[in-house]
C-alpha cells in the first residue's frame, strides 16, 4: 500500500467527518465497521530517538516522527490536561479518576471542535501511537491491580460475619438472577428490538452494574477518610465478599463462553462444549495451583528475612517474575493476563516484609505515573459523539437505573433488619454502588474483546463517571463519622460519682511510650474503693495492606487481620502492672493497624466504646538525657490534634521530660505539681490530680495563680465553682497531710513565667489544664509565643527547652460538649 493510500485508511480510521465509511464499503453499517479490518504499512525498523537539532537526514528537525520523544510529549501532555482538570473538579467533590477520563475525551474523539483542532490531535496521537501509549501503560494496570491483590486480605472472607455476607449476596447475586432470568426468558424479543449483537452482550452490562470491585470501594473509603470507621469496615467486607464472588463468576464465565464461540463453529456444538468445561477446568485448577505454588515460596522468602530488615532486591524480582508468569498461565484457561497479575497478588502475605517491599517499590510508578496514562488513552478510545438510537439509550439507561435501585433497596433493607440507623443503610448502598477506574477499565477490555459496541461503551462509561462522583459526593454529605463521637453524655472526671472506677484510655505508639504511660497510671494510685480500669491501645502504621486491623489481645479478637503477633511487650508490661495491682487495677491491651491519618478513628471509637473518662495521648516529641530535643514526630502531633477536636471525653497529653527506665525519678520523690488558674481545663486537672493522694506515696502542691486585677474574663459561676472544688485542698473540710495548698499572687505575665521557671525544677511531675479558649492577664502575653497550642500556654512552656526541669507534664483538656 502506497503513502497516500496510507493516509488516506489512517484518515477514516480516525474521523469519519474526513472520509465517511460509505466510501470503503456503502453496505456496511456503522456497528459493523467494527469489525472491518485495515492494513496499514510501517516502517521497520522505527526511528526510536531523533537525531537531534544537529542531524542530518529529513529528520533531525522533526522529533515528532520518532517514538520516543512523541511518546514523552504525549505523557506531559495527558497530565497537564488531567491536573488542570482535578484542580476545578475536585472542588466540586468529583473523584480524581474523572479527571484522567475527560482528558481522554478532550484527546480522543468525543469533543470534535473544529478541523484545526482534530489535525492538532492527529499530529500529537498519529495512527497507532495510542497502541504504543496503552501497550507502555497496562504494565502499570496490571501491576495497580497486582498491588490492590497484596493489600486485599483474602482471610478476612471467612471472618466476615453474616451481616457482610448477607448484604453481598442481596445486593449482588439477587439483581444477577433477576436480570439474567429477565433476559434469557424475552431473549426473542431483545434480539428483534435491539439486534443481535446488543442485545446478546446485556448479560455483561446487568453483571458489570450488579458488581462492584474492592479496589474501588476501598480508595473511596480513604478519599473519604472513613476506612477505621464502622461503616467503612463493614464496606470493606461487603465489597470483599462482592469482588470475591464477581470474579469467580466472571472468569468461569470468559473460561466458557469464550471457548465455545470458538470451537462451535469450526467442530461443532458437541465439540465446543467440551472444549469450554475444559477451558473451566483448567481455570478452577489454576485458581487452585496458584496457592498452593505460589505462597510456600513467598513465606519463605520472610522466613530468610531478619525482623525489621527490608527484603532482599532478588527475592521481589523474583515475586514479579512470577507475576508475569501468572499473567501467561491465566492466558491457557482463557482469561486475560492481568486476571493472574490480581491472583498472584492475593497469594502475597500482607503487611512487612515482604508486601511492604513490593508497595513500596511499585506505588508510585505503578499507580501514580503509569495508571493515569492507561486511563486516560482507554478514554480515548471511548467515542460520546456517537450516534446513539433512543431505545438503546432507553434499555441501557433502564438496566442501569432498575439494577441499582434494586440493589440499595436491598441493601437498605438488610440494614433496617439489622437495626442500623436509616442513614448508614443509605451511605452504605451509596459505596456498594459506587463505579471508579477499574470498572471502566473493565468495559474498555470488553468492547476491545468486541463483547460491547462503541455505543454500549460510551453509555457505560457515563455511568460510571455519574455513578462515581453521586456516590462520593452523596456519602460525604449524609455521612460525617465525627458526630458519632459527640458527647451528649457527660464523660470526665469531674462528673465521675465518688469512689466510683476509673476509665482511661492510654495510646503508645512507639517503645519510649510504654514506661511513661505506666508511670502515670501508677501516679492515679488505684485502691479498692477507687479501682483504676485501662485500655491500652498500641497504635500501628497501616502498610502493605488496605484493611485496617483491629485486635482485642485479652479476647484474641482479630477484625480484618491474618495471625500475626502484635505489641509483645505492650502486652506483659501492663500484664504486669495489673499483676502488681491486683483487685485494684485491670489491664487491656488492644493494636490497632491503620493509617496514619485514621488513627483518631480507632481511639474515639475504643473511648466510646468502654465509656472512658479520659484519653491519654503521648506528646510528639521526645527529649534526651541532656535535656534536649531527640526527635519529633508530626504524625504523632496531628493524631493528637484530632483527638482534642473529636474526643468523646476528655483528653490529657503526656509530655515525657524525664528518663524512660523503670528507676524513673517519680517514683522515688513523688512530688506532683498543680498549677490551676481556673477554668473547667484546670478544675479537669484538680480532679485528676486529687486521685493520686488517695495513695500516701505522693505529695501534692497546689499552686492557685491569682491575678491582682479583677479583669480576668472568668464569670462569676466559674469563679463559684472553682472555690468549691478547691475547698478539699485548701483543708476546709479537714487538713490532708499529703496536699500543700499555696495562694500566688501575679500581676502580670512576666510574673507567671518567673514563678513558673523558678519551681519547674523542684517536682517531678505537673499536672496543668489546657485552658482551651479562655484568656487571663496571668498568661495573655504568652499567647502569642505558644509553639504548641495543643499544650495551652502554661504546658507549652513547661514544655519548652528553655526551661530547665526534667519533670513530666500531663496537660489536661476537659470533655468539649457539643454546642446547642
Amino acid at each position: 500500500m502506497d503513502a497516500d493510500s496510507t493516509r488516506r485508511f489512517t484518515d477514516v480510521v480516525l474521523d469519519r467527518t474526513i472520509f465517511p465509511y460509505a466510501s470503503i464499503n456503502s453496505t456496511l453499517s456503522d456497528r459493523d465497521l467494527r469489525f472491518l479490518v485495515i492494513d496499514v504499512c510501517i516502517h521497520m525498523p522505527p526511528k526510536v530517538v531523533s537525531d537531534g537539532f544537529f542531524g542530518t537526514g529529513s529528520q533531525h528537525l522533526s522529533p515528532m516522527v520518532t517514538s520516543l520523544p512523541l511518546l514523552e510529549l504525549q505523557i506531559v501532555i495527558i497530565f497537564a490536561i488531567t491536573q488542570c482538570l482535578h484542580l476545578l473538579l475536585k472542588r466540586l467533590g468529583a473523584p480524581y479518576f474523572v479527571s484522567q477520563v475527560l482528558a481522554g475525551f478532550i484527546l480522543g474523539p468525543s469533543i470534535r471542535i473544529s478541523k484545526s483542532w482534530n489535525h492538532i490531535k492527529d499530529t500529537l496521537f498519529p495512527y497507532g501511537s495510542e497502541d504504543t501509549l496503552s501497550l507502555i501503560s497496562i504494565v502499570g494496570y496490571g501491576f495497580f491491580l497486582f498491588l490492590n491483590g497484596v493489600k486485599m486480605d483474602v482471610s478476612m472472607i471467612t471472618r466476615t460475619g453474616r451481616k457482610a455476607w448477607t448484604i453481598a449476596f442481596c445486593s449482588f447475586v439477587i439483581p444477577t438472577l433477576l436480570g439474567l432470568n429477565v433476559f434469557y426468558r424475552f431473549l426473542a424479543q431483545w434480539k428483534d428490538f435491539l439486534g443481535e449483537f446488543e442485545a446478546k452482550n446485556l448479560p455483561v452490562m446487568v453483571i458489570g452494574q450488579s458488581g462492584c470491585y474492592f479496589p474501588v470501594i476501598a480508595s473511596l473509603l480513604s478519599d473519604l477518610e472513613i476506612l477505621n470507621s464502622e461503616l467503612g469496615r463493614l464496606a470493606l467486607s461487603t465489597s470483599l465478599v462482592m469482588d470475591a464472588l464477581n470474579s469467580i463468576v466472571s472468569g468461569i464465565g470468559t473460561a466458557f463462553i469464550s471457548s465455545i464461540k470458538t470451537d462451535s463453529h469450526d467442530n461443532g456444538v458437541q465439540k465446543g462444549g467440551n472444549t469450554a468445561l475444559y477451558k473451566v477446568f483448567l481455570y478452577i485448577c489454576f485458581l487452585v495451583f496458584l496457592p498452593l505454588f505460589g505462597r510456600p515460596i513467598m513465606k519463605w522468602f520472610v522466613r530468610n528475612t531478619p525482623e525489621g530488615r527490608p527484603m532482599k532486591k532478588i527475592y521481589t524480582c523474583i515475586v514479579f517474575l512470577m507475576a508475569l508468569g501468572a499473567g501467561i498461565l491465566g492466558t491457557f484457561s482463557n482469561q486475560s493476563v492481568l486476571a493472574g497479575f490480581m491472583i498472584l497478588g492475593l497469594v502475597v502475605p500482607e503487611g512487612a516484609p515482604l508486601g511492604t517491599e513490593l508497595i513500596k517499590q511499585l506505588e508510585l510508578f505503578c499507580s501514580w505515573f503509569l495508571l493515569p496514562v492507561f486511563v486516560t488513552s482507554c478514554a480515548m478510545k471511548v467515542d460520546m459523539g456517537a450516534v446513539i438510537s433512543p431505545k438503546m439509550i432507553a434499555v441501557w439507561l433502564s438496566i442501569i437505573v432498575v439494577v441499582h435501585l434494586l440493589k440499595m433497596l436491598l441493601t437498605v433493607g438488610v440494614c433496617w433488619h439489622c437495626n442500623m440507623p436509616k442513614t448508614d443503610g443509605m451511605c452504605l448502598a451509596l459505596l456498594l454502588s459506587c463505579k471508579g477506574v477499574v470498572d471502566f477499565c473493565t468495559n474498555v477490555f470488553l468492547h476491545d474483546a468486541m463483547l460491547m459496541s462503541n455505543e454500549s461503551l460510551a453509555v457505560s462509561t457515563l455511568s460510571v463517571l455519574v455513578l462515581g462522583t453521586m456516590s462520593r459526593i452523596g456519602v460525604k454529605y449524609l455521612y460525617d463519622p465525627s458526630k458519632k463521637y459527640a458527647g451528649y453524655q457527660k464523660r470526665n472526671i469531674l462528673n465521675l460519682k465518688p469512689n466510683s472506677e476509673l476509665r482511661i484510655v492510654s495510646c503508645i505508639h512507639k517503645p519510649s511510650h510504654i514506661t511513661p504511660i505506666k508511670n502515670v497510671l501508677d501516679i492515679f494510685s488505684p485502691t479498692t474503693s477507687n479501682p483504676l480500669v485501662v485500655h491500652v491501645l498500641h497504635l500501628l502504621e497501616l502498610v502493605g495492606r488496605s484493611t485496617p486491623v483491629f485486635i482485642a489481645h485479652r479476647l484474641q479478637e482479630r477484625v480484618g487481620s491474618g495471625h500475626h503477633t502484635f505489641s509483645e511487650d505492650v502486652i506483659v508490661t501492663f500484664d504486669l502492672f495489673e499483676h502488681d495491682n491486683a483487685g485494684t487495677a485491670s489491664a487491656s491491651t488492644y493494636t490497632a493497624i491503620s493509617p496514619i491519618r485514621f488513627m483518631q478513628d480507632d481511639i474515639c471509637y475504643l473511648a466510646l466504646d468502654k465509656l472512658a473518662s479520659i484519653i491519654i495521648l503521648p506528646f510528639h516529641r521526645r527529649w534526651a538525657e541532656d535535656g534536649s530535643v531527640e526527635s519529633a514526630d508530626e504524625n504523632i502531633r496531628s493524631v493528637n490534634t484530632k483527638v482534642l477536636e473529636r474526643a468523646p471525653c476528655s483528653v490529657a497529653i503526656l509530655v515525657n521530660r524525664g528518663h524512660n527506665s523503670s528507676n524513673n525519678i517519680i517514683n522515688n520523690t513523688k512530688q506532683i505539681a498543680l498549677i490551676f488558674l481556673g477554668g473547667p481545663d484546670d478544675r479537669e486537672a484538680l480532679c485528676l490530680a486529687k486521685r493520686a493522694i488517695k495513695g500516701d506515696a505522693y505529695h501534692l502542691v497546689v499552686y492557685h495563680l491569682v491575678a491582682t486585677n479583677k479583669t480576668a474574663e472568668f464569670t462569676n459561676w466559674d469563679v463559684m465553682l472553682d472555690d468549691e472544688l478547691l475547698k478539699d485542698v485548701k483543708g476546709i473540710y479537714g487538713s490532708v497531710d499529703n496536699v500543700t495548698y499555696e495562694k500566688v499572687n501575679v500581676e502580670n505575665t512576666s510574673d507567671t513565667t518567673a514563678f513558673i521557671t523558678d519551681i519547674a525544677d523542684q517536682h517531678d511531675f505537673f499536672i496543668v489544664g489546657r485552658r482551651n479558649g479562655m484568656k487571663s492577664p496571668q498568661t495573655a502575653a504568652l499567647e502569642d509565643w505558644t509553639e504548641f497550642p495543643e499544650l495551652g500556654v502554661i504546658g507549652d512552656l513547661l514544655a519548652s527547652p528553655d526551661t530547665n526541669t526534667k519533670a513530666s507534664i500531663l496537660v489536661v483538656q476537659q470533655q468539649l460538649m457539643p454546642k446547642s
